[in-house]
């Protein structure tokens, strides 16, 4: 046997957020007005204002900023647009989202045409899975 040791190579982290949880935490969070202003209007939704304390893992972090911009107050459609607008600019190319129910073709087309940029949409029952395009760097 060789005295040599192999490693591993690194391996990104797969990242699934759980909807129904985001949810659930948007119904219980006491709302402030700029809270109120993030959770509600398009233009400053999506502009997440910066934590001191991010969590390094992009899954954590994504799950941390994710609660900023998602609101019951808004369509599922919606809500998911930004989430995946949020990991693109947290260059994380594919995720999975956990739903509590599967979307349909209307409704998975919808997200297409409102996150406009190239996107793959893979559902399995409650799991969709979210692949945006490449980023140039």
């Amino acid at each position: 046997m060789s005295d040599k040791k192999l490693t591993a190579a690194p391996v990104s982290e797969a990242i699934c957020l759980n909807y129904t949880d985001f949810l659930a935490a948007s119904c219980k969070k006491r709302w402030s007005f700029v809270d109120a202003i993030y959770g509600v209007m398009p233009v400053f939704g999506m502009v997440t204002r910066s934590a001191p304390d991010l969590p390094r893992s992009p899954s954590e972090r994504l799950k941390v900023l994710a609660l900023q911009i998602i609101s019951t107050q808004l369509s599922d459609e919606t809500n998911i647009v930004r989430l995946i607008t949020l990991a693109a600019q947290q260059h994380v190319e594919q995720f999975d989202i956990l739903l509590p129910y599967p979307l349909s073709e209307p409704q998975l087309e919808a997200i297409r045409e409102e996150y406009v940029k190239p996107l793959k949409l893979e559902q399995q029952n409650e799991r969709l899975r979210v692949q945006v395009a490449a980023f140039s760097h």
